[in-house]
């Protein structure tokens, strides 16, 4: 029986981008929970973990030895260091994932998914604050960062909002909810799209 999403006989790659304190992680928990064809895919990193993030579902953390060898191994699809921290994404998850039908999403910086642009087949998808104001009061929420920190992230923020144009959907993220079903509705389109007609069983 045909479903809305999860027809294809190899899955999708959706990357998905957006400044810090945008909600991003939020939508894909919500995507992922619904739909058991979607997976995301879980990046390394050599930063600490944050109050209440889990080993293996928010990240893989080690250390930065550990990272750089496994840059000298190419283990990774992509690599990039942000705000001292590297975050790479594991080559063999993606490629294993993609092969078992489920459709991947990655979170990651503008760095990395600059990288990936004519390298792999993928879906770049935006998300953007409703404006630089609400963004700072989301970070301030979170985090409770310094004014120092602060100020970085959101100049960091605008020089991410530069390369929208190089994205191709953009979500402004007023509400969760609406946000939701937007990306939803991109992930049925594309799926349902006729380049992608070789995948049907």
């Amino acid at each position: 029986m045909q479903k809305v999403i999860g027809n294809l006989s190899k899955g999708l790659f959706f990357i998905i981008s957006a400044p810090s304190g945008t909600g991003k992680t939020t939508l894909i928990r919500m995507l992922t929970k619904e739909c058991n064809s979607i997976v995301e895919s879980v990046s390394f990193t050599t930063r600490k973990p944050r109050k209440g993030e889990i080993e293996g579902i928010d990240y893989f953390f080690i250390s930065e030895e550990e990272f750089e060898e496994k840059i000298k191994n190419n283990e990774f699809l992509e690599y990039a260091k942000v705000f001292g921290n590297y975050y790479g994404t594991s080559k063999s998850f993606v490629e294993q994932n993609l092969k078992d039908k489920k459709h991947i999403v990655l979170i990651i910086d503008t760095q990395g998914a600059m990288k990936l642009k004519g390298k792999i087949d993928a879906v770049y998808v935006f998300i953007s604050p409703p404006s630089i104001e609400e963004l700072r009061s989301r970070i301030n929420f979170r985090n409770s960062n310094d004014e120092d920190d602060i100020k970085k992230r959101l100049e960091w923020s605008k020089e991410e909002m530069k390369l929208i144009k190089e994205y191709d959907y953009n979500i402004v993220n007023h509400d969760s909810h609406t946000s939701y079903e937007i990306l939803k509705a991109i992930i049925i389109a594309e799926e349902h799209k006729v380049k992608n007609l070789n995948y049907w069983r």
